[in-house]
């Protein structure tokens, strides 16, 4: 170890230190092909990602200061320690002053660079040997963590002073801002997206369905990958909601729950995890413990090396609170609402309803009044347990709501639930949505009168849905609302002509007779976009996006809801998609409407062509 740590002391250390990593790299690469590599099959497609598990076999070492290093090079040595695999950051403390490393927090905040952070002399700042000297620390900043990690876009210019003073003849950081400061690819090589969960503020439409008080929402945070990841996330957990989707979640820890004192949580060889909480997490039982368990195994799951199959909630002296096993809490399961998913729906080239059914059997119009072509059809939604259609028509004016059971053949269509009254078909109606409380969403984008809209149940009176972030002039031409019903993905029309993604939470109050809805808090999703032409959820806090950034190619990928980068490997490209189609169950595969068709993209392959004749796919939702 002191000789691979010799071998990374620093003339020239980032260099040095990069180069490092993709000596272990390649090896590691090298030995697993080598163990396995094939003489012949079919070429495959391989898909990629720019931030994989795979980098988990590489691992980073601090420097620890050398003698007679000026100003410049102690505070690069200092921001290149705080990229290493420590817990707490012992080596980078080695180069701040005895009182600035008891007080410095790491944890603060992340401030994100598109690069890595450039180091130089403060300019004008700079003064004598003997009142210290400062160094500017500058780049393009992309986003920002918070203490609740909690990611965030946010572009613009970072530019912080590192102060220095000579501490027994050699320099030390004596003043610097509390948190970290890392280029993109060492955050996304320290750092994973994961999901913590809490409970929907569903207000009184909870009432509409079963269980409605206990539907998980994801919330997704950045966590270091190889420090104590499940003590890690079952504290972020006890955090709370980040700052965003707090007011439409909640979470049944009792406020100033933490973890036990020196608590560090595995799961054991049986899958079983064992929580110890403060006196205040020990004060809930019965009802809300069992929530509370819920909450932690589905939290963990995605970061424990093995499958968790039982969480038992102690308190102080070990005191039973509760325990669940995963059958036990299956009706708490993250998205309960979105429904099976047996098929997946578009509009034939008779303009009517029809479904992509069973494996290898051929498309066929739906049951019911949607799938006899009494109204030419152009987008369709389905609800969540696939008993209805929402279909609006070929010219955008009408919205039709009917059944898609068998038993309705003889039942005629009937007129439109919603009509809109612009003239020009592209300012009339978006194609539908189903959250997953049986209500039905649409926006009108009539100039004269734009609107969002809800209908209960798919059948009442469409409400208007305030959405106060809009400003006059722009406008929403499509949208997807989650099954969980407290998040909807927005594609905002700017009054520049450009069309953004933007993800809105659901705030939903009033009375059952008397409901309020707002759609509030806007904000990107993805913001390295210029233009987006389609979005559909594909996971708990995951879309699929259709765009392109500026001055390039439209391209497909995925999107965390936090507006991060997903880690999910790279979509292959495809040309002119005007429509995508996910399920938030990810077992299902991605559809697109392109110019040759409806393709499909299985798991770990290239495109392949469903019907050559059918536009607008979708899952139910």
């Amino acid at each position: 170890m002191r000789a691979a740590e010799g071998r990374m002391r620093r003339n020239g250390g980032a260099l040095r230190r990069q180069r490092a990593l993709v000596v272990l790299a390649a090896c590691g690469m090298l030995l697993a092909g080598c163990a396995s590599m094939p003489d012949g099959g079919k070429v495959k497609h391989v898909t990629s990602s720019h931030r994989t598990d795979g980098d988990s076999q590489v691992r980073v070492y601090s420097v620890s200061p050398q003698k007679g290093e000026a100003p410049t090079q102690i505070v690069r040595g200092f921001l290149e320690a705080t990229t290493s695999d420590e817990a707490t950051f012992p080596t980078a403390r080695e180069y701040l002053t005895r009182s600035l490393a008891r007080r410095w927090d790491p944890f603060a905040s992340t401030t994100v660079l598109s690069d890595g952070p450039s180091v130089r002399k403060a300019p004008r700042r700079s003064t004598a040997v003997e009142d210290g000297y400062s160094v500017e620390v500058s780049g393009s900043r992309m986003a920002e963590v918070d203490s609740k990690h909690a990611y965030s876009p946010s572009k613009g210019d970072y530019s912080e002073v590192f102060h220095l003073t000579k501490v027994d003849g050699e320099w030390r950081i004596d003043e610097m801002p509390d948190g970290l400061v890392l280029g993109e690819s060492d955050f996304q090589r320290i750092y994973r997206p994961i999901n913590t969960y809490y409970y929907a503020r569903l207000g009184p439409d909870a009432e509409s369905i079963t269980d409605g008080q206990n539907v998980l929402v994801a919330d997704p945070v950045y966590l270091r990958r190889r420090i104590d990841p499940v003590t890690k996330t079952v504290s972020a957990l006890l955090q709370g909601p980040s700052g965003w989707i707090d007011p439409v979640v909640t979470s049944s820890f009792p406020r100033g729950t933490r973890l036990a004192p020196k608590e560090h949580l595995s799961v054991d060889d049986s899958g079983v995890l064992r929580v110890r909480l403060n006196s205040r997490g020990a004060t809930a039982e019965g009802k809300r413990c069992v929530r509370m368990a819920a909450q932690v195994l589905y939290s963990v799951q995605d970061q424990a090396s093995a499958k968790v199959s039982k969480v038992e909630l102690v308190g102080p002296k070990d005191r039973a609170m509760c325990a669940q096993t995963r059958e036990q809490v299956a009706a708490y399961q993250p998205g309960r609402l979105n429904g099976s998913a047996k098929n997946a729906y578009f509009i034939d080239e008779n303009h009517r309803v029809a479904a992509f059914r069973g494996k290898g059997e051929p498309p066929r119009p739906v049951e019911g009044p949607l799938g006899r072509g009494q109204v030419e059809m152009g987008s369709v939604a389905v609800n969540r347990i696939e008993s209805e259609g929402a279909a609006v028509s070929r010219g955008r004016r009408g919205l039709y709501v009917a059944s898609l059971e068998g038993s309705s053949a003889a039942t005629a269509l009937g007129d439109p639930v919603l009509t809109s009254k612009a003239k020009r078909e592209n300012d009339r109606l978006t194609a539908p949505s189903w959250d997953g409380l049986g209500d039905l969403w649409v926006a009108d984008r009539d100039p004269d009168n734009p609107r969002l809209l809800r209908l209960r149940g798919g059948k009442e009176r469409p409400d208007e849905v305030r959405v106060p972030d809009l400003d006059k002039g722009e406008r929403i031409e499509s949208l997807r609302i989650s099954s969980d019903g407290v998040r909807i993905a927005l594609l905002v029309r700017e009054r520049d002509g450009h069309t953004s993604l933007q993800l809105g939470r659901v705030v939903r109050r009033g009375t059952t007779k008397e409901p309020q809805v707002t759609v509030e808090q806007l904000r990107p999703v993805a913001p390295q976009l210029v233009d987006v032409s389609a979005a559909s959820w594909a996971g708990g806090s995951r879309l699929v996006v259709v765009g392109r950034e500026s001055g390039s190619v439209q391209q497909l990928q995925y999107m965390e809801t936090d507006g991060s980068v997903s880690d999910q490997p790279t979509l292959p490209g495809i040309t002119d998609v005007t429509g995508v189609a996910a399920s938030e169950d990810e077992s299902k595969p991605l559809l697109a409407d392109s110019e040759d068709g409806i393709v499909r993209l299985p798991p770990d392959a290239n495109w392949r062509m469903l019907t050559e004749t059918g536009s607008a796919p979708a899952y139910p939702g």
